[in-house]
């Protein structure tokens, strides 16, 4: 929204917080990094679709690649709180393993443009590959690690894999199945179902057996 002011009957409209302008910024990049890739996307681009000058985007970002970064704070934001209230309602270790597959996977198949942005187009940022400390993907891993340290606790779960190693080892198998989905554009495999199929095979990776 951009901001402005109108008088009716004497009153003044109140301008729009500058978080408004912020958002609708990121809502943009989002769009338009989707759309045309990190690389290959110019920031007035992002002003003509966010209906900004493009000097207002370096008022809230130093650069193209502070842009990408702080689009993936603010949609991972949403996505670790998405990943903690599911892993909340599960009653046991396992349980939580699988309500982050599920959660995960269902958020790539219905947010696409968020999850290609996120799992592709990061990777095209030097600056974030190299420089970027990335403590919301340190949250996102320590909830799985969390889960599989409280299963081997209870004695459910393997207790010779490392929990850190093993959140690392899970994130890898779907990150890989959320880009090969994203780049087929959905038309290669079911990824909702396919959350079934990668927590049986992660289950039956970590159970106990009976002879430890």
């Amino acid at each position: 929204m951009t901001i402005h002011s109108s008088s009716k009957g004497g009153a003044t409209k109140a301008a729009p917080p500058a978080n408004d302008k912020r958002e609708r910024i990121l809502a943009a990049a989002e769009r338009v990094f989707a759309e045309h890739g990190f690389s290959n996307t110019r920031v007035a681009e992002i002003a003509k679709v966010a209906n900004v000058a493009d000097g207002t985007i370096y008022l809230y970002f130093k650069s193209k690649d502070d842009l990408l970064i702080s689009l993936f704070e603010s949609r991972m934001e949403h996505v670790i709180a998405l990943l903690t209230e599911a892993l909340g309602r599960a009653t046991d270790a396992q349980g939580k393993v699988m309500a982050f597959v599920r959660t995960y996977l269902q958020l790539v198949h219905d947010q696409p443009t968020v999850a290609e942005v996120l799992t592709i187009e990061l990777r095209q940022s030097s600056k974030f590959m190299k420089e970027y400390a990335n403590p919301r993907f340190a949250d996102l891993l320590k909830m799985v690690a969390g889960a599989i340290a409280e299963g081997q606790a209870a004695g459910t779960l393997d207790a010779t894999v490392p929990p850190q190693h093993a959140a690392r080892m899970i994130f890898g198998i779907i990150d890989e199945l959320a880009v090969a989905w994203l780049l087929g554009r959905g038309e290669k495999f079911d990824i909702v179902r396919a959350a079934d199929w990668v927590g049986a095979l992660i289950m039956r990776g970590l159970e106990r057996r009976s002879n430890e």
